[in-house]
């Protein structure tokens, strides 16, 4: 694999539930390192624009034709505005691949969509759509992915992340997104 592979990370600001809508922050990086462009967008909270605003982002983006993978942070974005990964991919042609710090609480997800959302069921089976698995580095990781093998995920994460579990690509979406909200970037991704 080329060591300097364009990758978009994907994170979301940080937000209140009284927000209607919140921004997603997109950032092009070559390998690990070199940051070629930053997009931004918005969705709404707990909705579901974020696959299709997604899908905008990256289809509209000069960078479109060098992006070989597309990297989220989590399923869902702005709370419960669940990506759908296969959508995702199929309509930009790129695999996708997300990353979470922790083993989701598939129960405790599944109550919360049941309580608050008539569509909860179309969410779930959006969440559940993606291959769950462990990557064991430095720090465990848990991804779903779609378009790209086990072995290949495994790789390009291993390639784009400098310290700590989380790729550079997520990590950096995720310090623009806060820094832009609250005046200064903070928090883990």
């Amino acid at each position: 694999m080329k060591q300097e592979i364009k990758i978009i990370g994907i994170d979301d600001a940080p937000f209140s539930f009284g927000q209607k809508k919140v921004a997603v922050i997109g950032v092009v990086i070559r390998g690990n390192a070199y940051i070629e462009g930053i997009l931004k967008a918005e969705i709404e909270v707990d909705g579901c624009d974020a696959t299709a605003i997604i899908i905008n982002l990256i289809n509209g983006t000069r960078h479109k034709k060098q992006l070989k993978v597309i990297m989220l942070d989590g399923i869902s974005l702005g709370g419960f505005n669940v990506v759908d990964i296969q959508e995702l991919h199929k309509s930009t042609g790129l695999p996708v691949i997300t990353i979470t710090r922790e083993q989701p609480d598939f129960i405790k997800i599944k109550n919360a969509l049941q309580k608050h959302f008539v569509d909860w069921k179309k969410r779930w089976d959006t969440i559940l759509e993606g291959n769950l698995r462990q990557v064991n580095g430095k720090y465990p990781l848990y991804v779903q992915y779609v378009g790209i093998t086990f072995p290949t995920v495994r790789e390009i994460i291993s390639l784009c992340t400098i310290r700590g579990a989380i790729p550079e690509p997520i990590r950096i979406a995720h310090l623009i997104a806060t820094g832009i909200t609250l005046g200064e970037s903070h928090g883990r991704a």
